[in-house]
């Protein structure tokens, strides 16, 4: 197994890490993920001078790799955001396009499964809102109960409507999902 520790924006990133469905995907690709997910608390955490001690800390797992998983909100680009945080490899800093609500967007299974109906959204990366944005009002135009705030919505999707970030990799409209998908598989074969 390849170890693998996270440094994640957020508390929706690390519910998503630390969710049984992920812990169980990441074990079928060879991949133990560190005992403790190291939460920024925001983007704006994961620079160069913040980043040393989250960094340092997560050493202590001894990990094999080090992954940071971030969103990127109103950044320009992917590789802006890389280049901020500026202290691993860039391959192994993988960007949520918008944010991490996008991949929730795009796991229309566990979407329809929270929303009770047939759903589909065509491009979960380019809605005209921010992702969480979007969703309450698909929620508020569905006349069903919104989704709570960021937390209790990463809870939901991972926990109780069997959120798969490899279903979100399969959207042909979700590219950030996909490299974050294949870029794990292929520390798992780094044995």
């Amino acid at each position: 197994m390849v170890r693998v520790g996270f440094i994640v924006e957020g508390d929706s990133e690390k519910i998503f890490i630390e969710s049984e469905a992920f812990q169980q995907w990441a074990q079928a690709h060879n991949i133990e993920i560190c005992e403790r997910v190291i939460n920024a608390g925001g983007g704006g955490n994961l620079l160069p001078q913040n980043i040393g001690p989250m960094m340092q800390l997560i050493q202590t797992y001894m990990p094999d790799h080090i992954v940071i998983l971030t969103d990127l909100e109103d950044a320009d680009s992917v590789d802006t955001v890389k280049k901020r945080i500026n202290t691993i490899d860039e391959s192994l800093i993988f960007v949520a396009v918008k944010a991490l609500e996008a991949w929730f967007l795009a796991d229309g299974e566990a979407m329809s499964d929270w929303l009770k109906v047939d759903f589909y959204e065509p491009n979960p990366e380019e809605t005209a809102a921010m992702p969480y944005e979007h969703i309450k009002q698909v929620a508020e135009n569905l006349d069903r109960r919104g989704p709570g705030n960021k937390k209790a919505f990463a809870k939901k999707m991972t926990k109780h409507h069997t959120f798969q970030v490899s279903r979100a990799a399969a959207h042909p409209a979700c590219p950030s999902a996909k490299t974050f998908h294949d870029g794990l598989i292929r520390l798992g074969q780094t044995v």
